[in-house]
């Protein structure tokens, strides 16, 4: 019956599990909220649990497949990717066992670039140099579909390899041009670079938009308002949802717990 998982947790013994955050760098977003969960498990729950920083969606989907983790911040495109075994996950067993737990908060993809460089849509990061995001991130992931949806390639640009705040570091010293950047907004990296330049949100849209939609339907169009950056316009992107995935291994009775202190807590 529906009341079964909560009579269960009523004879839980809590201290019996350890709950492991898989999240992402200290720089971004996922590793303070994940700290948030932790802190709830922890303090108000009484389970074991720690907050662990790691390069974000497709190491978590790792860590959750090989038992490094039980709770995992990812987006949601990188777990189809897993469950399907296509793009970063091309060639390997499809991740069946991947559950999630629920849904969070979109991530808008955030093209960022200045004034100086020209760049005023996608199409002119030919030739640009380019920080599309670490090598499988889900920001690097959502930067190859990208340029994919607009018939492009990454032979196109010359691209480096960068987390978002290591390449807007890099964009300050004129040695990058444009970065994606796929995160909740505002970022704070973003903001940052905001006090030392004109900001400029290359728009997805149009054609690129449409291709990138029909091919991977997880992408929702979404508008970054103009007062976030402070830009001259409202500028219409991509977004796509980040989630928490469970591990399969986890008692039911244990996920039924959790759940319900997330919602009472947070």
């Amino acid at each position: 019956t529906t009341e079964q998982p909560a009579a269960e947790t009523a004879e839980l013994d809590r201290s019996q599990y350890f709950v492991t955050v898989a999240t992402g760098p200290t720089s971004g977003l996922y590793y303070p909220i994940g700290g948030a969960f932790s802190s709830v498990f922890q303090n108000k729950l009484e389970y074991k649990s720690s907050v662990q920083s790691t390069g974000a969606s497709v190491e978590n989907i790792n860590l959750i497949l090989t038992g490094g983790a039980e709770l995992a911040i990812t987006m949601s495109d990188s777990v189809a990717q897993a469950y399907g075994a296509f793009g970063a996950f091309e060639g390997k067993p499809a991740a069946e066992d991947l559950r999630c737990l629920m849904g969070l908060y979109p991530n808008y993809v955030q093209l960022i670039t200045t004034d100086k460089t020209g760049i005023t849509k996608f199409e002119d990061l030919k030739g640009k140099r380019v920080g599309i995001g670490a090598p499988n991130s889900g920001v690097e992931l959502n930067a190859r579909m990208l340029y994919e949806a607009h018939g492009m390639t990454y032979e196109d640009s010359k691209v480096d390899y960068l987390n978002y705040g290591e390449a807007i570091d890099q964009m300050k010293n004129n040695q990058v041009d444009a970065v994606f950047v796929t995160s909740g907004i505002p970022n704070a990296t973003v903001m940052e670079l905001g006090t030392a330049a004109e900001i400029v949100i290359v728009p997805i849209e149009g054609e690129g938009l449409k291709n990138l939609i029909d091919k991977y339907p997880f992408f929702v169009e979404a508008t970054i308002p103009a007062d976030v950056y402070d830009t001259e316009t409202d500028v219409t992107t991509a977004t796509v949802r980040n989630i928490m995935l469970v591990s399969k291994d986890l008692p039911d009775e244990v996920v039924y717990d959790l759940t319900k202190g997330i919602f009472e807590n947070i």
